[in-house]
């Protein structure tokens, strides 16, 4: 069992109890904000399933594929792509040419440009420079198997498709990659170009 709260503090204030394991979250990110969505304010204008609150900022030629909460305060640069399912905190940043898939995003954190986070929880706080990726899927290689690395043990994920935890105010540096089922403590440091590979094989 990995608690989530250990690396994103408010965690448990965004989802129950039950949610606490955070590996099928992203799966099942359609359903949880169709669900949060009952439950936001006359401040969210509403288009189909996508709620945006009324202090954010949309530039144009962003696609949103809902459903998606765009929380107060938010930045969405031109040519971002949201899809699949994505929850944005207050103040959150996605950057021009952004590709958000099936990912919750706490507050203050940024996306530069250019950066792909797939099937990805990402703590308050956190800053990706530009073309830095979250992969979410073994495309290389013929067993899908995600593992992660979790206080010194490796866990075998019950899902295919997860790109990483990252946890509250990590830097993650220009170009970087993360392989499918990184973890990130608080306050992490990835330089730039460099690949996350916790578990080989």
């Amino acid at each position: 069992m990995v608690n989530a709260s250990l690396f994103i503090h408010r965690f448990a204030e965004v989802f129950s109890a039950s949610q606490s394991t955070p590996w099928h979250l992203p799966s099942q990110a359609e359903q949880l904000i169709n669900e949060k969505s009952k439950a936001l304010t006359a401040a969210y204008k509403q288009s189909g399933n996508v709620f945006i609150h009324e202090s954010s900022i949309v530039e144009p030629q962003v696609t949103m594929k809902g459903p998606i909460i765009i929380g107060p305060g938010c930045f969405i640069g031109a040519h971002a792509y949201l899809r699949g399912g994505v929850y944005l905190e207050e103040n959150v940043v996605i950057g021009p040419g952004c590709e958000v898939k099936s990912s919750f995003l706490f507050k203050g954190s940024a996306l530069a440009h250019f950066n792909f986070a797939g099937d990805s929880i990402i703590g308050e706080g956190v800053n990706m420079e530009a073309g830095s990726i979250l992969a979410n899927h073994y495309n290389e290689r013929d067993d899908k198997t995600i593992r992660a690395l979790i206080d010194k043990a490796i866990i075998i994920l019950p899902v295919t498709k997860f790109g990483s935890l990252v946890g509250d105010h990590s830097k993650i540096g220009a170009n970087a990659v993360l392989s499918p089922g990184t973890v990130l403590p608080s306050r992490s440091v990835v330089k730039r170009l460099e690949l996350i590979e916790q578990v080989k094989g």
